[in-house]
């Protein structure tokens, strides 16, 4: 089976199944194509495997790939290391298990003092063994690299900081980013499989604040209590109460990868859709806290099962269907670099099935500009994340890397 198909459900579509997108009726307007801001993807690097994020510690000029598989490449003027940086595959006796397409190590994280503290953070799946319901683990531990290579990481340095037992292989979440207040943000998918332990699964009547599942969650890494091995940030909407303490944002089907404005604070959510619609959900920082995007009840803008008379706190700010091609959708990240000036403020996207690549601009009136770009780029992305400088960098299932560059 070729790499590219192991992402069939990686991104989320189709509870697990390869199905053909529905019919759908398009949208009445269709998105503009303004002229302008030309782009390319240039191919810079290849790693072995099928690559999921690119991401720099940082002031790091280093580019770090994630591999599916359980390992983690460094990148260095264009020339992938010849052994990892990290290595927590099975293969190995690693804890990261890949039985399926939506397994693996899915995210990687460095602390913002990482220059000091040599400490990062991953996020991937792995077995539960004596447990016949929840068959694996999804896994965010913490990292530290070696004293002495600053290219190498011990996989015994590793400790886990928070599992969360899963019944289904698919929508496991997986991204993991820091936010310019310190914490770290944790992305978790509905659980999978049909859904059972989706976010908006009634619960005494109420809707479901007690799982992990669907989630973004928000924890202070740096203050461990309670026996954890993080601590629960004031500011968290049930930290008091009313909820599981950790959770920032819900109502979310498959957040594969979301990424904050480093400038602003917002946050860009790419929520993979059910059947029809793929979303991108925008939220300014006083937007964030105990925000309710809507599934399992509804998917994007679209009542999806249940009762849809009370309505997301936040709507969609962007929706493509499945009848044009969209149907995983890829959050990206918004350009903050000085390389290429005319991209600044813009966020880039993409689809893993459909390719291309789309930027979109929050107004401050909290409208969306989005343009479709128009050239080749590649197809089956797994992510558009920040590099060294500031630079996006797209992976994709072959192991690819490339660089968005602004061209004349």
């Amino acid at each position: 089976m070729k790499a590219a198909l192991l992402l069939v459900a990686l991104a989320g579509c189709g509870d697990n199944q390869q199905v053909q997108p529905p019919v759908v009726t398009p949208p009445d307007a269709p998105i503009p194509t303004v002229p302008g801001l030309k782009v390319e993807m240039r191919l810079v690097a290849q790693v072995p495997t099928l690559a999921v994020l690119a991401t720099t510690p940082p002031l790091d000029p280093r580019l770090f790939v994630v591999e599916r598989i359980g390992q983690i490449r460094v990148v260095k003027d264009g020339v992938v290391g010849d052994e990892p940086f990290l290595d927590l595959s099975e293969e190995i006796g690693g804890p990261v298990l890949t039985d399926s397409g939506e397994l693996g190590l899915l995210g990687l994280a460095f602390h913002p003092a990482y220059a000091t503290t040599g400490v990062f953070y991953v996020f991937y799946t792995a077995r539960n063994p004596g447990d016949p319901l929840n068959e694996q683990r999804d896994v965010l531990a913490r990292c530290k690299v070696s004293d002495a290579d600053p290219d190498r990481a011990d996989a015994k340095s590793c400790v886990e900081v928070l599992s969360i037992p899963d019944l289904a292989t698919n929508h496991n979440g997986g991204m993991i980013e820091f936010g310019n207040d310190g914490f770290l943000y944790v992305g978790t998918g509905d659980g999978g499989s049909g859904n059972p332990n989706n976010p908006q699964a009634l619960d005494d009547g109420l809707p479901n604040t007690r799982a992990l599942f669907g989630k973004i969650l928000r924890l202070d890494v740096d203050h461990p209590a309670n026996g954890l091995e993080y601590g629960i940030p004031a500011g968290n909407p049930f930290a008091a109460g009313g909820g599981r303490p950790e959770i920032w944002i819900r109502g979310l089907r498959n957040p594969w990868r979301w990424s904050f404005d480093r400038l602003t604070g917002d946050i860009w959510i790419g929520d993979v859709g059910q059947k029809t619609i793929e979303e991108l959900d925008v939220l300014r920082p006083a937007q964030q806290r105990g925000a309710n995007l809507g599934w399992k009840f509804w998917e994007g803008s679209v009542c999806y099962e249940g009762d849809c008379t009370a309505p997301q706190t936040a709507n969609p700010r962007d929706e493509r269907r499945a009848a044009d091609g969209w149907y995983s959708i890829i959050g990206g990240q918004v350009y903050r670099g000085s390389k290429f000036p005319d991209a600044q403020g813009w966020h880039f996207y993409t689809d893993h099935y459909k390719g291309g690549l789309a930027r979109a601009r929050l107004n401050d009136d909290d409208s969306l500009t989005v343009v479709d770009l128009v050239g080749s780029f590649p197809i089956n992305g797994t992510s558009i994340h920040e590099g060294p400088d500031g630079d996006l960098f797209e992976t994709d299932a072959t192991g690819n890397v490339y660089q968005l560059v602004v061209v004349p």
